[in-house]
């Protein structure tokens, strides 16, 4: 079995099992009790806080464990702008290509909170330009909140130039980087607040992060113990924290070579697809795309129908984000890059892990996938 939905999740690595060992068995304390059980746990929070903090060019203050991606963009979009309600700040900016936990939370403070929600436009690649940014600020602008790299076409934003825009207004940048994490560099973008996943990383599920600058006000979404500086009140899961800081340290340190090497694997994958299949269309900006990412529709075929000729064939892909699995509705994602819905119903998605593939790979990869959209075309 060749397993290419990594954008969905990936396998535990070995060392974040074994770092995270001695905090599922030996080291149980809860973080909060003030004994030398729950001191140790602590010491091992501060830790893994402060090496997460760090690869995320942020203070070890700023970092928030939380459950996942999630959790994190929810405390972002929702957090930040609650706490900007009370200075009269009630306009959130975000893109139509967002993951479903930003569009929804924006929904949900559009609903329940008046806050009134612009969505930026995108170009045909996916692209937010930073004039029409530049064009959606307005002075009660609470939030701008984009993804660093997209889920579904791989497509990677002008970080940097969006966040001089929102720089030069004093509007906080949220970035989710729960897709870019470990294949892009995140210090140095000028985001003020930054998601992030453990399991895309090699950690098992349930753990993630939201690095959120102390200047940035924040309303707490769960309430109790007053936990992680009193942004977000549980008993902390110590192993899920040093397995991300373990995990994001390990991608960080392999970064430029795996991406360089799984890049180049990527690129000649999509060129053998593109060169023999002639309804393939590649999805996503071609230069500015995640390394491992490659997004394709086949017209005049079924999505659904070419990922189950690839499993018959060994190869696990999908059709897009994981976060919509049973939804029978064209992408949104490629809707908003111009894509008919007809089209955007055949997309099928590759995504890549860190691990090396052997190099005949794409070669191998790009047969199976010529033999099954044709036998899905019929």
């Amino acid at each position: 079995m060749l397993y290419l939905d990594h954008a969905a999740t990936s396998p535990v690595r070995p060392e974040v099992l074994e770092a995270m060992g001695p905090y599922l068995s030996g080291v149980y304390g809860n973080p909060s009790s003030h004994h030398t059980a729950g001191e140790a746990a602590a010491g091992a929070l501060d830790d893994a806080r402060a090496r997460v903090a760090r690869i995320l060019g942020m203070r070890t203050g700023d970092v928030v464990f939380t459950a996942g991606g999630t959790e994190a963009n929810n405390l972002a979009v929702k957090g930040i702008v609650l706490a900007a309600l009370e200075a009269g700040r009630s306009h959130l900016v975000i893109s139509p290509i967002e993951h479903e936990s930003i569009l929804e939370s924006a929904d949900h403070l559009r609903r329940f909170h008046a806050v009134e929600v612009t969505l930026l436009p995108v170009d045909a690649r996916g692209r937010i330009a930073p004039d029409d940014l530049t064009a959606a600020i307005r002075d009660d602008t609470a939030l701008v909140s984009i993804g660093h790299a997209n889920n579904e076409i791989g497509t990677i934003q002008d970080a940097t130039a969006l966040a001089s825009v929102t720089r030069a207004a004093r509007v906080p940048l949220h970035l989710d980087a729960v897709q870019s994490a470990g294949w892009l560099g995140l210090r140095d973008l000028g985001a003020d607040a930054v998601s992030i996943a453990g399991h895309k990383l090699g950690t098992p599920k349930g753990i993630g992060a939201l690095a959120v600058r102390g200047r940035v006000p924040v309303e707490p979404l769960l309430h109790g113990g007053g936990q992680e500086r009193g942004r977000r009140s549980g008993t902390e899961n110590v192993a899920g924290a040093v397995a991300l800081a373990t995990a994001l340290e390990i991608a960080e340190h392999e970064r430029e070579v795996v991406a360089a090497h799984v890049g180049a694997a990527t690129r000649h994958f999509i060129a053998l697809v593109l060169d023999s299949i002639p309804e393939a269309v590649l999805t996503g900006d071609a230069l500015h795309r995640l390394p491992g990412t490659a997004s394709f529709t086949f017209a005049g075929t079924s999505g659904e129908s070419v990922l189950l000729e690839l499993e018959r064939r060994g190869v696990i892909s999908s059709s897009g984000s994981a976060c919509a699995a049973g939804s029978d509705e064209p992408s949104h994602v490629l809707l908003a890059c111009a894509v008919a819905p007809e089209v955007a119903q055949t997309a099928v998605r590759f995504t890549f892990g860190r691990v090396p593939l052997p190099e005949d790979a794409p070669v191998r990869l790009a047969a199976l996938v010529t033999e099954s959209v044709r036998a899905a075309r019929g």
